[in-house]
Formats: C-alpha cells, sequence, structure tokens
C-alpha cells in the first residue's frame, strides 16, 4: 500500500496510515484504531483530531455491545477525494454522449476495452503460474491502477470450504461505476479472465457496502492446481 499512501496529498506517517486503515475498514474507534497502531487511545486522538481540523475524518456516536456509546470515526468527501480517481469528470461526459448517441452496449464496450488491453499484457506472465500465486499479482496490479486491492484467505464461520478472496478498498472509477453498471461487470470481467475460474461477488460498494469483493471457493482452487 505504500504507492497509495504516497499519493494521498502529501500526508505522511500516521496520519496517511490512518487515513489507508480508514478507507479499508470505516467506521472504526480510537480503540480500534490504537490496537492496529500499538498507540493508546489519547495517543491516537492528536493525529485524529488534525485530520478532523482538516475536514478529512468525521466521529460520529456508535453502540459497541454492552456499555456506553463510543465514538467510531470514518472519512468525509474530502477524505475519500485523497484516494487516486480516474479522469472520472471528462470519462463521464463522453460515456453519457455514448450512451445517448449509441446506447449501452457502446458504454460497455468502451469499459472493457481497457480492461482487455490490461488483460492482454498480463495474461501470458499470469497464465504459466498457479491459481493461488495470481491473486495476489492481481492485486498489485489493480492497486497500480489506483484500486486500492489485496488477496486475503477468508475461513467461513458455518464450516463450508474456505474463500480465497480479491478486497478492493477503492474504486478509482467509483463516481463513473455509480452512473454506468456496465463499469462494474467489466471490471469482474477482467479479474475472471486473468484468475481463470468463476468468481463470487462477496460485496459490492453500490449495495452500501464499504468495498467490492470477489472469492474463489476452495474447491474451485484445488481443482485449478489439480489441473496445474
Amino acid at each position: 500500500m505504500q504507492d497509495v499512501i504516497g499519493a494521498l496529498g502529501g500526508f505522511r506517517g500516521v496520519r496517511a496510515e490512518l487515513l489507508v486503515a480508514l478507507k479499508k475498514a470505516q467506521p472504526l474507534t480510537a480503540h480500534e484504531l490504537g490496537e492496529q497502531f500499538g498507540l493508546t487511545t489519547n495517543g491516537l486522538r492528536r493525529y485524529l483530531k488534525a485530520l478532523e481540523e482538516d475536514g478529512l475524518v468525521r466521529y460520529q456516536r456508535a453502540v459497541h455491545g454492552v456499555g456506553a456509546p463510543v465514538f467510531a470515526y470514518s472519512l468525509t468527501a474530502a477524505g475519500e477525494a485523497l484516494f487516486p480517481r480516474s479522469y472520472v469528470s471528462v470519462l463521464a461526459t463522453a460515456l453519457d454522449a455514448l450512451r445517448a448517441e449509441r446506447g449501452s452496449a457502446a458504454v460497455a464496450g468502451v469499459l472493457e476495452s481497457e480492461w482487455n488491453r490490461l488483460a492482454d499484457e498480463a495474461g501470458p506472465v499470469l497464465d504459466a503460474l498457479p491459481l493461488e500465486e495470481r491473486m495476489p499479482l492481481v492485486a498489485e496490479l489493480l492497486t497500480a491502477k489506483g484500486y486500492m486491492a489485496e488477496a486475503v484467505q477468508v475461513d467461513r464461520a458455518d464450516g463450508e470450504p474456505a474463500v480465497t478472496t480479491l478486497r478492493i478498498h477503492n474504486c478509482a472509477v467509483r463516481e463513473i461505476a455509480e452512473r454506468f453498471p456496465e463499469a462494474c461487470a467489466a471490471e469482474a470481467k477482467f479479474v475472471e479472465r486473468l484468475l481463470g475460474v468463476p468468481l463470487v461477488r462477496g460485496a459490492h460498494r453500490k449495495d452500501g457496502c464499504g468495498r467490492c469483493e470477489y472469492g474463489v471457493l476452495s474447491h474451485l482452487l484445488a481443482e485449478k492446481q489439480e489441473q496445474a
């Protein structure tokens, strides 16, 4: 995530890391953040207060289990805007004009073309690797494009097979995705093409989740490994 931290409007150190932590899992209490950073709650609050004064972080009361309400912190619109976006306003205008003239299929074609170009470049390298090695590389590729992605193995409490998940904490074209659902479909096709297996969308930012997730069931991982 160092590339992402380096792009946060000049912020460095604990303040930059706090912004990234909130982007990945907001809202969080000062206690929860303190445990992540190995700092006392009071020690951490001065950094949070500085970010609040800059208009990047806000807090509100939240109930966590039994006891008095606590303060939970999240990013403001200005804080969200620090994370990379890809020519959103120009692209949105162009896509609006294209959809009006040629329809949604043309919009999907344009959005898919950029992902296809990237897949053509990365595909030959990834095709030679087993699936468990592809996932982190796809995450790195997306992060380089501003998507702040990571590959994680998630155990399921219901005893079902574990899921290998690709988490995307920052959508570099969030405003486009909100207006053009074709953007999400194009992204999903790209990830499936590079991984070579069907994916299950476990979370979607458009549905109110804090991030997008693509999961690969462990039995598909096993089948892919057997074929290798």
